[in-house]
């Protein structure tokens, strides 16, 4: 005897307009998140490699074409050649050298040109469209307008480097670009998340566990910053060791300059990264167990679990790179995997809000 037929399931209803639109403004934002953590590891692979200083010359709308013609590459290189850096770092490396060097720094600059449009075109088309959802729209353009700004700010940090006597860009420059750079992806990814998941609430027994997160992501946000003066000030080509500095614990001459040692003071600068990056591995791993206790499966959960890996990849990266004297290579993997921690502190943060 046949087999009656199963029962035809419902009909999928199309989701309304505005829940389409949201949908498609949080598609946006993540791409343009990803664009941005792409920009920060290129960010890091241009200053590991000394290629930031190949390009004298800020012209944000000329700029967008390379070289077109040998007349132009010889005249660029000749400009270069008036800085600190070709005298003291790379004299004689010729115009080949020059060009591994400066088409780093080029594809830099034009990704954030890239950056600039993917988010500027797409926010004018919703706005025309009226996709934009309820609210929204102010935080949008403040995000355009920091955005705009980190191109100034960007060439802010690169002329430090033109002045005299010096090899590398100003270590508070730098730290101040990255900190803009880290910004714009925290609010855009921030946004991206309240689009996705609308307030519903925090999941019971989250309290505890949203303190711990909180203090992590004030400590990854302080070993980021950290992070920034040591590339600044070259601080992982020393003290190639670990845990000990030197055969110490506390490096010899720690603050020996006081506050200025927090920022100006190779082995100060390297410790506090340290101590910073240790500290926030020991509260993200006991935010991750307490809440493997207490969280019911769900999103936060997943988050923290997420937070905890990427926390321990960093931090074996980290070391890593300390060991092998930073190639460029780990040291750009470690600058992009630190994005990564910020993103999950982030989501972690979102799954145990309030509403």
């Amino acid at each position: 005897m046949p087999f009656d037929a199963p029962p035809a399931a419902p009909a999928r209803q199309p989701s309304d307009p505005a829940t389409r639109n949201r949908r498609a403004v949080v598609l946006w934002l993540l791409v343009v998140c990803v664009l941005v953590w792409i920009m920060v590891a290129l960010g890091g692979a241009t200053r590991l490699t000394g290629s930031g200083l190949s390009i004298m010359e800020w012209a944000p709308l000329s700029g967008s074409l390379p070289p077109m013609s040998e007349a132009e590459w010889q005249r660029l290189y000749a400009l270069y050649r008036e800085i600190p850096q070709y005298a003291l770092v790379n004299a004689g490396f010729g115009i080949e050298g020059f060009r591994r060097i400066f088409w780093l720094e080029w594809t830099h600059r034009f990704w954030g040109r890239m950056i600039g449009l993917a988010f500027s075109v797409p926010l004018v088309v919703f706005w025309l469209r009226g996709r934009v959802p309820p609210g929204l729209g102010p935080r949008l353009v403040v995000l355009l307008l920091l955005g705009g700004a980190q191109g100034g700010v960007g060439w802010f940090m690169v002329a430090s480097g033109f002045e005299a006597d010096r090899t590398t860009v100003s270590p508070y420059r730098l730290v101040l670009h990255l900190a803009l750079a880290l910004l714009l992806f925290s609010v855009l990814f921030w946004t991206a998340l309240s689009l996705l998941r609308p307030a519903r609430g925090r999941p019971a027994g989250a309290s505890g566990v949203a303190m711990l997160v909180h203090a992590a992501a004030g400590l990854v946000v302080l070993t980021l910053l950290a992070g920034g003066f040591v590339a600044g000030l070259r601080a992982g080509f020393d003290f190639n060791t670990w845990p000990l500095m030197d055969g110490q614990w506390v490096p010899r001459g720690y603050l020996a300059e006081g506050w200025h040692s927090l920022t100006a003071d190779i082995a100060t600068v390297q410790f506090n990264h340290r101590l910073l990056a240790s500290l926030t591995a020991v509260t993200v791993l006991t935010a991750v167990g307490l809440g493997w206790l207490r969280l019911p499966p769900g999103f936060a959960r997943s988050a923290l679990l997420v937070l905890g890996a990427a926390v321990l990849v960093q931090y074996g990266l980290g070391v890593t790179t300390l060991l092998h004297v930073v190639p460029a290579g780990l040291g750009t993997l470690h600058q992009a995997v630190a994005v990564v921690v910020l993103a999950a502190v982030l989501a972690a943060m979102h799954g145990l809000r309030r509403g």
